[in-house]
């Protein structure tokens, strides 16, 4: 049987995991007896925690959320996690970084020597993706706006600033949007809000940086069907410029004159075929035919076009833009 402390480590975890638990199942969880586990119980409520009998036929217990923060006990698991995720906060784009460590500091202290080494010999450093300018991080009030929006499925008025600057002087000022906010939504550094426009009555995808929240919020709304189901193939699709789908609008083929090994790096989602030591077929996707092309031609390599024609149609217009580009140009010598 597990030494006091550390049973009554368990059993916090146990009860911090889901809402109700029968008391039969705890005991069982922690391999005690019922009498065990009921003195177990109130050394924790002597500990501050509010722990609750619930009544049933199988009886059982409920940790209360309480008037005052009781000592916090973490498992080498969640100490674990909590450090990873408080020290990769830069990463999330939401601009707490400074926040997250001063809660990671205030955390150390009070955390026992074992697990504050632990969490001291975790050393992560987070690197952002490369981008030619830094990315413009959302404001912690404007998402937690959003998000009690998408909770309390109020409609919500904002004013969306444009992607590219644009001179009050010389344009009008648009009105305010109106949305059924339905997901809050974190990719690539960036966070999104994904809703149903009520004006323009299609989805929309707003990036939460530049939304400023309009205060009050409307009136409630029923949930509409997203679609697909999926918000992160929702999402995936919109940002591929296709509808509803996650694949690519534009999707085709063509036999490169390269190493499959030489090409499976650089295929992303690619599928690569291989057909002999110095031949692979690539069949993968893009936004644009004309894109897609191009992206062939980056493998630097001799291209046989399998398909489909509209792919055929868009290698031959490219390579006149590409003739028509040198074209003027004396040859140097």
């Amino acid at each position: 049987m597990q030494k006091t402390s550390a049973r009554l480590l368990s059993l916090l975890s146990l009860l911090q995991a889901r809402r109700d638990w029968p008391g039969a199942v705890l005991a069982e969880r922690l391999d005690v007896s019922a009498r065990t586990l009921r003195r177990d119980v109130d050394r924790l409520r002597e500990l501050g925690y509010p722990v609750r009998a619930v009544k049933g036929p199988d009886g059982g217990y409920r940790l209360d959320a309480g008037t005052r923060l009781p000592p916090l006990l973490f498992d080498d698991e969640q100490a674990v996690a909590l450090a990873v995720a408080l020290r990769t906060a830069a990463a999330t784009g939401a601009g707490i970084e400074d926040g997250a460590e001063r809660a990671l500091a205030t955390l150390r202290q009070v955390m026992p020597a074992r697990l504050r080494h632990r969490i001291d010999a975790l050393q992560v450093t987070s690197v952002a993706r490369s981008a030619p300018r830094p990315q413009p991080q959302a404001d912690t009030g404007v998402l937690m706006a959003l998000s009690a929006a998408v909770q309390a499925r109020e409609v919500l008025r904002f004013d969306h600033a444009p992607a590219h600057f644009a001179d009050p002087a010389a344009e009008e000022v648009p009105p305010p949007r109106r949305v059924e906010p339905h997901h809050l939504v974190t990719r690539g550094e960036r966070w999104y809000l994904v809703a149903w426009d009520l004006d323009r009555e299609d989805w929309r995808v707003f990036r939460a940086d530049r939304i400023t929240p309009r205060t009050p919020t409307g009136p409630r709304f029923t949930p509409r069907d997203l679609p697909g189901g999926d918000v992160a193939a929702f999402l995936t699709g919109r940002f591929r410029g296709s509808d509803g789908s996650p694949d690519w609008p534009c999707r085709g083929t063509a036999v490169l004159h390269l190493p499959a090994s030489a090409v499976s790096p650089h295929a992303a989602d690619g599928t690569v075929e291989e057909l002999g030591p110095d031949r692979c077929r690539l069949t993968t996707g893009s936004w644009s035919w004309a894109s897609l092309a191009a992206s062939f031609c980056l493998y630097d390599a001799d291209i046989e076009v399998v398909g489909p024609p509209a792919l055929e149609e868009a290698f031959a217009g490219l390579a006149d833009r590409c003739a028509g580009a040198v074209a003027e140009r004396p040859r140097r010598r």
